[in-house]
C-alpha cells in the first residue's frame, strides 16, 4: 500500500468507528427510554404526534382524544378481543413471530404482482408498540429494522402485561381517538372497564384501519370480522 493511501485509510476507518459508537450510544438511549416507560407511562407517542401534524395541517385546532387507563380498569373483553384479533401468540413467543412476517410479505409481494392496495403487517403487539412509542407510520426496510431491535429490548425489560397495558392506551381508534378509554366513550359512550364482549370485538377488528371506519361506520366486512373475533375470544390467553 502506498504511503499517499495510508491517510485515507485511516480517515475511513475513523470515520467508520465514529458512526458505528453513534449507533451504539443512539440505541443505548433506546434502551434507557424503554426502561423509563417500564415504570412511567407514556403521554404523547411518535405516531400520535405525526397524526396530530396532519390533522393541523388541515384544522390548525385539532386535538387528539386520549386518556390513559391502568391494566385493571379496562375490560377483560377487549384484552382477550384485542388478542385474539392481532397476535394470538402473544403470550408465548419472544416479541416476533417470524413465519407471520414471511406470509405477510409473500402476500404483499402478491397484491403488489396484482396492483391491489391492501397490504398485511405481520407485526406482534410488541412490535406494534415499539412503533407507536417510538417510530412512526412510515414504511421502509430501515424502519422495521430499528422496530425489530426496539422489539426485542421491550421484551427483555416489560411484562406481557405491560407491553399490553401499553398498547391498549396507545393504539390508534379513530382519526384522532387513541387509547381504549377514549375509544370506548367515542364510540359506546361508556368506559373501557365496562365494554361488552360484541362491543370489544367490533373495537379489535377496527385496529387494522381505524380512521377509515371512524369515518365510514360499521360496515359488513366489520360484522363480520367481529363476529369472527367474539368467537376466538376465549380460545387466547392474555397476561
Amino acid at each position: 500500500m502506498s504511503r499517499a493511501r495510508r491517510p485515507i485509510r485511516r480517515l475511513m476507518l475513523g470515520v467508520f468507528l465514529a458512526g458505528m459508537l453513534a449507533l451504539l450510544l443512539y440505541q443505548l438511549g433506546l434502551f434507557a427510554m424503554v426502561v423509563w416507560f417500564n415504570f412511567r407511562d407514556p403521554g404523547i407517542t411518535r405516531v400520535m404526534h405525526q397524526t396530530l401534524r396532519a390533522l393541523r395541517a388541515e384544522n390548525p385546532d385539532a386535538t387528539l382524544e386520549v386518556q390513559w387507563t391502568p391494566y385493571a380498569q379496562i375490560a377483560t373483553s377487549l384484552k382477550r378481543a384485542v388478542v385474539a384479533s392481532e397476535d394470538t401468540g402473544f403470550t408465548e413467543h419472544d416479541g416476533v413471530e417470524w413465519d407471520a412476517i414471511r406470509k405477510a410479505w409473500k402476500y404483499n409481494q402478491r397484491q403488489a404482482d396484482l396492483g391491489r392496495d391492501r397490504r398485511r403487517g405481520g407485526s406482534t403487539i410488541t412490535q406494534q408498540v415499539a412503533k407507536n412509542l417510538f417510530l412512526s407510520n412510515e414504511r421502509s426496510y430501515l424502519r422495521k429494522g430499528q422496530e425489530l431491535v426496539l422489539t426485542y429490548m421491550i421484551e427483555a425489560v416489560m411484562s406481557k402485561a405491560r407491553i399490553l397495558e401499553i398498547y391498549l392506551n396507545v393504539a390508534q381508534w379513530g382519526g384522532n381517538v387513541f387509547g381504549a378509554q377514549a375509544a370506548a366513550r367515542h364510540y359506546y359512550r361508556t368506559d373501557a372497564g365496562r365494554l361488552s364482549n360484541a362491543q370489544a370485538a367490533r373495537l379489535a377488528a377496527m385496529l387494522p384501519n381505524p380512521a377509515y371506519y371512524d369515518a365510514r361506520g360499521v360496515t359488513s366486512y366489520l360484522r363480520g370480522r367481529a363476529a369472527t373475533i367474539q368467537a376466538r375470544m376465549r380460545q387466547v390467553d392474555i397476561p
